[in-house]
């Protein structure tokens, strides 16, 4: 008896487990253009604009090599567009991730800190700011006179958003260090 209930125990435990390994794998929608499209999207702008800050975002983890296997196997092609300039992020996230940022788009580092700092409910985005809090603060004119959705989605408005993120990330990997 004694060994039958051992042994249910340790199949218990394997299951948990698997299922713990299944769940760390599964794929979490970080940002969606599609969400952006409600009632207050600006009338006057094309929906491919809700793309942008997405986009800035994407375009910073490619060029970081943030991104995952399976995303440069299946979009080299606008990958290396992205990294030569030829498209934005946001061009790239509608072209070819159908206006969607997953974490399956991402490497393991580049999950980890999309999770911290991407998201606004972790330790690390309470005590430095989200991604969203940094990009409303870096275009706070624009947003306060039209809306987030105003921004132009060019090189010089991404290297401002890049200097933030750069920063970000490294106070992100001292963060996780001493934590």
């Amino acid at each position: 008896m004694k060994k039958i209930f051992l042994f249910i125990i340790l199949v218990f435990n394997v299951n948990c487990l698997k299922q713990k390994e299944s769940s760390s794998k599964e794929i979490s929608k970080y940002d969606d253009a599609s969400w952006h499209y409600g009632n207050d999207f600006p009338k006057d702008l094309t929906q491919e604009n809700a793309s942008t800050p997405i986009g800035m975002y994407m375009k910073w983890c490619i060029d970081n090599d943030l991104i995952s296997s399976e995303l440069k196997k299946d979009s080299q092609a606008g990958i290396d567009s992205v990294k030569n300039n030829i498209i934005t992020g946001a061009e790239f996230i509608n072209s070819y991730s159908d206006g969607k940022f997953l974490s399956a788009d991402l490497n393991d580092i580049g999950r980890k800190f999309a999770n911290d700092y991407y998201e606004d409910n972790s330790d690390f985005s309470k005590n430095n700011g989200s991604y969203l809090d940094d990009y409303t603060k870096i275009f706070e004119k624009i947003i306060d006179e039209k809306s987030v959705y105003h921004i132009l989605d060019n090189q010089g408005n991404y290297l401002r958003v890049k200097e933030k993120l750069d920063q970000r990330f490294d106070q992100w990997k001292k963060f996780i260090n001493t934590n």
